[in-house]
């Protein structure tokens, strides 16, 4: 998830009518034990492993979806998506779920041969080798701190503007970018259980108002009645066009993670790849309709204009004007909550990323230490958590802006290094697949194009996001660029620190990727 900047912070929405501002084990499976299958006491270390079993496919779901962040993403960068892209920007969001649903195809495939929490880890290490693995795990734990860590500079702004005008309460934004790391950390501290329950529940309050807004635009027939003119290709094919695809997949940034949650998930051969499925739907689909929805609610004539005269108002206006200001304010409330299932989402992603990599020494052996109770990797969320707050204080101290330096800074390199991760992914799955050919059902679309074709749109992906980078930061070129040069350099340097690994450590370097799989499943 990821909120654009139109060069100033958004003004807290009002609600006023007049314009609001804001912003069981698996049957027929490969004869490789899972994690799951395991006791608690297995493995390498000896220590105690994640609980498995726990998750099911709407768990994971809610999860993964949780982390894009539907209803800030609509409330704050459909706007932005209309202004530059005009009544075709709804196509852009069901263009990059497609795109993603190819690279998905691939990406499950190999699901089987995964044993681990180590998702993007473990794709690349066991398709790419050790040092591209290891690169990518570093790039990870980068990419997923950024995003999440800028986020709170969102929450803590949107926090405070929502309370200081519905409650009087005026707190500073860091008071509450605190609360919420304390928040995050005790349900990240907590059963992965308990944050599924929490995070369903929040995720259907935000989807929820969107949709009621969008059954009342229906009932009203829109501004004009309702319209399809944005699906000719007119208005598809035009020259904003490259700078609502770069906002599109940046959308839907952590669908991915459902590979993390393997050793928690039942089933995990066929959870993971349902909900990996489920969510890209959703998401697109879910997208689409709401963006197609808001420019309904304006009329195809006047959405453009409305979306660039007041992109951080126009959902609130429309909230007011087909439902009521109470809908308004009740829209405000779970765009803060909308964050922090964003926020406790990204937690557990780079709780468990630490915990795979402690559980075959390349990280602190604490990171993988599991709670006896709880079953989750407590130590790491300590840690996730202390850096979060030390950024949130740093940035408090040195002045700057919660959104659009803390948040918006902070935030883009990591959704950069997301998707050259997802690129990275694709190709690993192809290499992969070469060396390993496996059953004949697999299929050369499954191992051989799809992850092609993937890698291909996702480098374009990558590429179009880093030329447009202005549109996330609302910064120039002396900004962006060293942004951008931080995610190659991130890679690189996990790429050196595994030869090392290789030349001075040889038995920690022939562990890396080879948690919970047997030796014919071992990179090179």
């Amino acid at each position: 998830m990821h909120l654009p900047s139109d060069a100033a912070a958004p003004a807290a929405p009002t609600g006023r009518p007049d314009g609001p501002h804001g912003s069981a084990h698996p049957q027929g499976s490969s004869a490789h034990p899972h994690s799951s299958d395991r006791p608690h006491g297995s493995g390498a270390t000896g220590a105690r492993k994640l609980d498995g079993g726990i998750l099911g496919v709407g768990d994971i779901v809610f999860f993964v979806v949780a982390a894009a962040a539907p209803l800030t993403v609509m409330a704050g960068v459909a706007p932005f998506a209309i202004a530059f892209g005009g009544i075709g920007a709804p196509v852009a969001y069901l263009a990059t779920g497609l795109v993603l649903a190819l690279f998905a195809v691939g990406f499950t495939a190999m699901t089987a041969h995964v044993k681990n929490a180590g998702a993007f880890y473990a794709y690349v290490t066991l398709g790419l080798g050790r040092p591209a693995g290891l690169g990518a795990a570093l790039l990870a734990v980068f990419s997923y701190n950024a995003i999440q860590i800028g986020m709170f500079g969102a929450f803590g702004y949107f926090a405070r503007t929502t309370a200081n005008d519905l409650l009087g309460v005026d707190l500073p934004w860091p008071v509450w970018a605190l609360v919420g790391v304390a928040v995050v950390w005790l349900l990240g501290y907590r059963s992965i259980n308990l944050g599924a329950k929490v995070l369903g529940a929040l995720l259907i309050a935000e989807t929820g108002i969107l949709l009621v807004l969008a059954c009342a635009v229906l009932a009203r027939g829109g501004a004009h009645g309702l319209s399809l003119t944005g699906l000719a290709p007119g208005n598809v094919f035009q020259g904003g066009m490259g700078g609502v695809l770069g906002l599109s997949f940046a959308a839907f940034v952590g669908f991915e993670a459902t590979a993390i949650y393997r050793e928690e998930a039942r089933d995990p051969q066929r959870t993971v790849p349902r909900a990996t499925y489920l969510a890209i739907a959703f998401l697109g689909l879910f997208y689409t309709f709401i963006t197609w929805m808001i420019i309904q609610a304006f009329g195809d004539g006047e959405a453009v204009r409305a979306a660039t005269a007041d992109p951080s108002g126009m959902f609130f206006s429309a909230m007011t004007d087909y439902v009521g200001g109470w809908a308004t304010d009740l829209q405000r409330v779970l765009i803060v909550t909308s964050l922090l299932a964003a926020l406790l989402a990204f937690h557990n992603t780079i709780t468990r990323y630490g915990y795979a990599l402690a559980s075959e020494g390349a990280a602190p052996a604490a990171l993988g230490r599991v709670h006896p109770r709880h079953g989750s990797p407590w130590i790491g969320g300590i840690a996730q958590s202390v850096l979060a707050a030390a950024a949130v204080l740093v940035a408090w101290a040195v002045g700057a802006d919660p959104y659009n330096q803390f948040f918006l800074w902070v935030n883009s390199p990591g959704v950069v290094g997301i998707l050259l991760l997802q690129a990275v992914a694709g190709l690993a799955v192809f290499a992969f697949f070469r060396k390993n050919p496996g059953p004949a059902s697999a299929g050369r679309l499954r191992t051989v194009v799809a992850p092609l074709a993937s890698t291909v749109l996702l480098c374009g992906a990558t590429v179009l996001v880093c030329w447009k980078l202005d549109l996330f930061t609302g910064a120039g070129p002396e900004v962006n660029r060293p942004l951008i040069a931080i995610v190659p350099v991130v890679f690189l340097t996990g790429v050196f620190l595994a030869l090392r690994l290789r030349a001075r450590r040889p038995e920690v370097y022939a562990r890396l990727g080879t948690t919970g799989a047997d030796a014919a499943d071992r990179p090179a």
